[in-house]
């Protein structure tokens, strides 16, 4: 669960919310938004990209309305605007507009550190929103979803949810969901079993997730993984293709909107954040890797499981090509 700082208003003039989980981020956003329209129904809602920001947009948006509106203005990726943008971000910073709030969504990483500090420095409300890389903070999410949503899971059953869906946090949130509702009583590891048998951490679209991070060794356990329970390889090379592909889309078109990339919002900042190693020989790299391994799993090769395993390797190569230019 995300942690908040003790000045935990979601109406306060800014909200910082820091981290690379998604869901999480996107929680912080929905609190405050929901917070606004509480206080007022007609809650203007501006949710901007870095492109979006320009120089000079933060004063239009945040200007006196003649109806005095709240408004709420979210700005995702912070770390990536602008210096002249982020001059602008600074300096409302030091003077907030009344029935205004601000969401400045922050990766929390080296990169726009400045506007992190100077958002903290202005005592801006945190809210903590780290990636969960553990399998104890997952389970400790897990525990946490059930008890926010007042019921009770035995560890092992939340431990078993865990075990079944893996790293993904709105997969292991709907699950929690679907739980609370379709099941009266305690929830224990029998109820997860029966919802859940036949789940896997590794999906395809995991082993295709850390093959393109550069995790190696992370998507060769995840492919042994899905390969053992059963996962189709074929499934698995459409996974890797179109993470290499979403990759290259994005690298060829970086301020191309959603639609016109054929992705939703939510998995443009996922490959914004898995594609930062790479060059576009990388992609070529990896797409021939595919190709490959495709060949090999539809009869082209005497070992799929081989075909995969190199592809998966060449494809976590590829992702770091840019630290060994």
């Amino acid at each position: 669960m995300a942690r908040k700082t003790a000045s935990d208003d979601p109406l306060a003039p800014v909200t910082l919310a820091v981290g690379q989980e998604d869901l999480l981020l996107d929680r912080a956003v929905r609190e405050v938004v929901a917070a606004a329209r509480a206080a007022d129904a007609d809650t203007d809602v501006r949710d901007l990209t870095p492109d979006q920001l320009q120089p000079g947009t933060l004063a239009e948006l945040t200007s006196p309305s003649l109806f005095a509106e709240r408004k709420v203005v979210v700005v995702r990726n912070a770390q990536d605007l602008s210096a002249d943008t982020v001059k602008d971000v600074k300096a409302y910073l030091g003077s907030p507009a009344e029935e205004i709030t601000l969401v400045l969504l922050h990766a929390g990483g080296a990169k726009g550190k400045g506007l992190l500090d100077a958002a903290r420095k202005a005592g801006a409300r945190e809210v903590a929103c780290p990636k969960m890389t553990k399998a104890t903070d997952r389970l400790a999410f897990v525990r946490g979803e059930f008890r926010t949503a007042g019921r009770s899971a035995t560890p092992d059953a939340c431990q078993a949810l865990v075990d079944a869906l893996g790293s993904d946090l709105r997969e292991l949130a709907s699950a929690v969901s679907q739980l609370v509702a379709d099941v009266e009583g305690t929830i224990d590891e029998a109820v997860v079993g029966r919802y859940y048998t036949g789940r896997a951490e590794a999906s395809s679209f995991t082993v295709a997730d850390r093959a393109v991070e550069g995790r190696a060794a992370e998507a060769l356990e995840a492919l042994r993984w899905s390969l053992s329970t059963g996962v189709a390889p074929v499934l698995i090379t459409s996974a890797l293709a179109q993470g290499v592909r979403a990759i290259g889309k994005l690298q060829s078109s970086p301020g191309a909107r959603p639609a016109d990339l054929g992705m939703p919002p939510w998995k443009i900042n996922q490959v914004r954040q898995q594609m930062r190693g790479w060059t576009p020989d990388g992609v070529a790299v990896a797409l021939r890797a595919v190709a490959e391994a495709d060949a090999g799993v539809k009869g082209g090769g005497d070992d799929p499981e081989y075909a995969l395993e190199k592809a998966v390797v060449t494809i976590a190569r590829a992702a770091r090509s840019r630290g060994r230019a």
